[in-house]
C-alpha cells in the first residue's frame, strides 16, 4: 500500500498536485481542508467548531482532526493507499498517525515537502481568494498568520520524518507538470 504524506506551507500546491498523484497512483485523497470545509458547508457542529479557528488562521484540534482520519481509513479498506494532503500538521498528528496506520499495518512511505518562496505563497493564495471565495485566502493578515502557524507548529513534522528516513524536500517552484515530475521521481525511489 502507498501512502504519502503530502507536505507543504498554505498556497504551495498539494491540492493541484494531489489530485495528479492520486490519478497516477490510484490513491484515496484525505484532505483535511477539504474534509473540514465540507463540515462547514454542511453547518455540522464540527464544521462550526473549526470554521471559529480557521476565520482566525488557527489550527483546527488534533482529536477533532485525528477522529475525521481514522473514519476515511476504515471506510476505503480496499485502497490502494492514502494521500494525506494537509495532514499532519504537527508532530503530535503525526505520531498519532503512525500509531494509528501501525495497527492497520499501512506505513507511511514516504513524506513529500513542496517547498515555496513565502512570496510566491502569499501571492498564490490571494489570486486563490479572488477564485474560490474563501475569505482564509483574501485577507493579507489572514494568510500572514497562517504561514507563521505554519512555520511554528507544522514545519517541525519535517524532522519527525526526517529521522524516519521518510522525508523528501520537493521544489514546488516551476510549472504543474515540473512540479509533478519531481514528485513521481521521489516517490518511485
Amino acid at each position: 500500500m502507498l501512502n504519502i504524506v503530502l507536505f507543504g506551507p498554505p498556497g504551495c500546491g498539494k491540492g493541484t498536485q494531489s489530485e495528479k498523484l492520486i490519478e497516477k497512483y490510484q490513491l484515496v485523497h484525505l484532505s483535511t481542508g477539504d474534509i473540514l470545509r465540507a463540515e462547514i458547508a454542511n453547518n455540522t457542529k464540527l464544521g462550526i467548531e473549526a470554521k471559529a479557528f480557521m476565520d482566525k488562521g488557527q489550527l483546527v484540534p488534533d482529536q477533532v482532526v485525528i477522529g475525521m482520519i481514522a473514519s476515511k481509513i476504515d471506510n476505503n479498506k480496499n485502497a490502494k493507499g492514502f494521500i494525506f494532503d494537509g495532514f499532519p500538521r504537527t508532530t503530535a498528528q503525526a505520531e498519532a498517525l503512525d500509531v494509528m496506520l501501525a495497527e492497520r499495518n499501512i506505513p507511511v512511505k514516504c513524506m513529500l515537502s513542496l517547498e515555496v518562496d513565502k512570496e510566491e505563497l502569499v501571492k498564490r493564495l490571494l489570486n486563490r481568494g479572488l477564485t474560490s471565495g474563501r475569505a482564509d485566502d483574501q485577507n493579507p493578515e489572514i494568510i500572514e498568520n497562517r504561514i507563521k502557524e505554519y512555520n511554528a507548529k507544522t514545519a517541525p513534522v519535517i524532522q519527525f520524518y526526517e529521522k524516519q528516513g521518510k522525508f523528501r524536500p520537493i521544489k514546488g517552484m516551476g510549472s504543474i507538470d515540473e512540479i509533478f515530475e519531481r514528485l513521481c521521481k521521489a516517490i518511485e525511489k
